[in-house]
């Protein structure tokens, strides 16, 4: 279905993406009109461009609090990008309120990327799966490549990166910082965070 591309369809679709004018007019005209195809072209530029900034030094960035409704549970969050003048836009501030939100949600998130979780960790995880019942009868080769699954999907639901993004189920989490990457146009990283429940005391 083709759209007219007047100022009100690159408004919206700037309102929606959080893409810069031109790049939504850009969008627009590369797929027609075509609203949702210029919504996935934007998505896809954003990640193409995250991948090439990947390696750029993030010396700026926000220390992020975040209070959950009750004031029971908080989130402190360190987001980093490439220069303060990114850091002071509200954009990254809503960023890092977003991934705070992300945190609260889901208690069972302690590390940012996989790579986070340590060998110790994957190794009691491999030992708990290879020990199952459905898997004693299985060949050597097929049991190893069954445990290597399931250990690291029981462990991706410890790492942030890996969530279904809580505003939009239909990309993770690094997808969406790989979005925001592409319009914000500089490499984000998140550093580090904790969470505190009210009532709990560090062991």
């Amino acid at each position: 279905m083709k759209t007219e591309i007047n100022a009100q369809t690159v408004k919206k679709l700037r309102d929606e993406t959080g893409a810069g004018m031109m790049n939504c007019k850009k969008a627009l005209a590369e797929n027609n009109g075509d609203y949702e195809k210029a919504i996935e072209f934007l998505k896809l530029k954003g990640m193409a461009t995250a991948d090439k900034k990947a390696s750029r030094n993030t010396n700026e960035g926000i220390i992020y609090a975040y209070i959950h409704t009750g004031s029971k549970l908080g989130i402190l969050i360190e987001v980093n990008c490439e220069t303060d003048f990114v850091a002071r836009r509200p954009e990254f501030v809503e960023v890092a309120k977003n991934l705070a939100m992300q945190i609260a949600s889901n208690p069972e998130i302690e590390v940012i990327s996989y790579s986070d979780i340590s060998q110790e960790t994957k190794d009691e995880a491999a030992k708990f799966e290879s020990s199952k019942e459905d898997l004693q009868n299985k060949p050597e080769e097929i049991r190893e490549k069954i445990v290597e699954g399931r250990v690291e999907k029981s462990l991706k639901k410890q790492v942030l990166l890996e969530q279904e993004y809580i505003r939009d189920p239909n990309v993770t989490v690094n997808e969406y910082l790989k979005q925001v990457i592409g319009v914000l146009g500089e490499n984000i990283q998140i550093t580090r965070f904790v969470r505190y429940v009210l009532g709990e005391t560090a062991q």
